[in-house]
């Protein structure tokens, strides 16, 4: 039996393998348990591997060190790639308030985090490990372990510690201040929804109606005119002219009494353009069908790379081939097809006009969803590539000591948004299935999580014996008061309602296992939609002050 007892205790590759499947595989199935509807997911990795590694199964730091790091990089890149295309238009509108909420409940957890620490003495890095687990944010973990290694050669082991013991807590107490916040205000859920479902989702989702023409101002002038004399952008899809005859008009395409046209814009601008040119009718998508005998409408899928980052204005279809583009789904939103939208690799779009068209159109765009499995490695890999130079360029700010940098996790996330969101307009194919960026982020998450669960089991014990169950109470403490001012604020002086504040408060916090929570127990979607406008910018100043505090 020397032989086992050398996989299971050796310093080989063979032996680190076996004991990282190990840690992942049973981390993921007690992650699958729940109690009261909630689970710690897969943090459960870093707690077994905590415990194997206190009872004598570990593996060579070095080997370790890059297991940990390499995950981190592939679980932050496939986040920033993830996120980055509603980075930027995440602050636009009501997304910046929202936004700027998420931001104070950042900072007041960082203020509370160094009052902590001034006032009990506690190591600041454990302080960031701390923080980090109560905010349930992992790759600030990372982060902060990478600088602290950085300035002092050496890993300290407190961080994850003080991570591990306020994870917990960092879960329930956001689901705790979400339940105490409806209780205290006394919240409706049924009116909430009531009052949510009169109001516009998206304000920049495409929306499609029916109008006559009766504005005598607009009799006799082109499409474009119009659009440029209203200044709102639409699109015609139909144009049923009052003598008759059916058309797919484009910008030369005249206007005139009576006309009905098929409309499609934005919702903001939907009662505009309706009163603008006339009165909207009721008239069904069907009774438009009937009409045009002619023409048919099919959704073709954008897989031709040379396609990538070309707006629709260059592309100039509707006079190319006599047919229009009325809408361009991405991410699950309808976007209004304006001039100036850039395609991306993934894109849905409509299309209405006859077969010979539409079949030149597919040829233009591609239309082979098969080409969308295969995976695109070298924009990943690139992106990886130039993250950490990135990270690893010095930043002197005044009053530090250290320069500041980046690091593996922060070059990484920058980098992913910016070629995220810029990339398609330099042709850059940055599309990935959202299967294969899950899968690239969970093995990144499950690879960091085991390496730094077996690095840090060996004086876990001691370290909470010693003190770090106090930990707990500070982990608390950071997680609960900042969400029960911000929640405050959002509620009474914003008007915010109650699931925009749990989406908010879930983003802000990176916490996922909270958000499935809210949406199981209330099946409320404006929770995500308000999720993922925050979630970008908290997980980027999570990553960069995690760093910033343990300089």
């Amino acid at each position: 039996m020397n032989w086992l007892d050398s996989l299971l205790f050796s310093d080989s590759v063979a032996h680190a393998i076996l004991i990282i499947s190990i840690v992942i595989a049973l981390g993921i199935m007690l992650g699958k348990i729940k109690v009261f509807g909630i689970s710690l997911g897969v943090t459960w990795i870093l707690f077994v591997g905590i415990i194997l590694s206190h009872f004598g199964f570990t593996i060579n730091p070095s080997v370790r060190g890059f297991v940990s790091d390499l995950g981190l990089i592939l679980f932050v890149f496939s986040l920033g790639l993830q996120v980055g295309p509603g980075f930027f238009s995440s602050f636009k509108k009501g997304g910046l308030r929202l936004n700027m909420l998420a931001v104070l409940i950042v900072v007041l957890g960082v203020g509370i985090t160094v009052a902590i620490h001034f006032i009990t003495g506690t190591p600041m890095p454990t302080m960031v490990g701390v923080m980090s687990g109560a905010v349930t944010n992992t790759p600030g973990l990372g982060a902060a372990q990478q600088t602290v290694a950085d300035i002092t050669g050496a890993v300290d082991q407190t961080i994850a510690t003080g991570y591990a013991v306020a994870y917990p807590l960092g879960v329930i107490g956001v689901i705790l201040t979400l339940l105490g916040v409806r209780a205290v205000f006394r919240i409706n859920i049924k009116k909430e929804k009531s009052e949510i479902a009169m109001q516009e989702t998206s304000k920049d989702s495409a929306c499609k109606f029916a109008v006559e023409v009766r504005n005598e101002a607009i009799f006799g002038r082109t499409i474009y005119e119009v659009d440029h004399l209203l200044n709102r952008h639409f699109v015609v899809s139909r144009q049923y002219h009052a003598d008759g005859k059916m058309e797919i008009p484009t910008s030369e395409s005249v206007v005139n009494q009576g006309d009905r046209l098929l409309i499609i814009t934005s919702a903001d601008n939907a009662e505009v353009v309706s009163a603008f040119v006339g009165k909207k009718i009721d008239m069904a998508q069907s009774e438009w069908e009937k009409l045009d005998t002619n023409l048919v409408s099919r959704r073709l899928v954008v897989t031709n790379s040379e396609i990538n980052g070309k707006s629709l204005g260059e592309l100039n279809i509707r006079a190319q081939f006599g047919l229009n583009i009325t809408r361009v789904h991405r991410a699950g939103i309808d976007l209004t097809a304006s001039p100036d939208l850039h395609l991306q690799l993934g894109d849905r779009i409509m299309v209405v006009g006859g077969e010979k068209a539409i079949a030149k159109v597919a040829a233009l765009v591609g239309n082979e969803a098969k080409k969308l499995r295969e995976p695109k490695l070298i924009p990943i890999f690139i992106g990886i590539f130039f993250g950490i130079i990135v990270g690893s360029i010095p930043i002197m700010l005044p009053g530090l000591a250290q320069p500041l940098k980046l690091g593996l996790a922060g070059g990484s996330l920058v980098v992913a948004i910016l070629i995220a969101r810029f990339g398609p307009n330099f042709g850059m194919v940055t599309y990935t299935t959202a299967s294969s960026n899950m899968m690239l982020r969970e093995v990144g998450i499950a690879l960091f999580l085991a390496a730094v669960g077996l690095g840090a089991g060996e004086g876990f014990v001691d370290a909470v014996l010693g003190g770090g169950y106090m930990w707990i109470l500070y982990g608390f403490l950071i997680t609960v008061i900042p969400l029960i001012i911000v929640c405050i604020i959002a509620r009474v002086a914003f008007k915010l309602d109650y699931f925009s504040i749990s989406g908010l408060v879930c983003g802000s916090h990176t916490n996922p296992t909270a958000l499935a929570f809210m949406n199981n127990t209330f099946e409320e979607s404006r929770i995500a939609v308000v999720y993922a406008t925050v979630y970008p910018l908290a997980m980027f100043l999570r990553v960069i002050v995690a760093q910033l505090m343990v300089l």
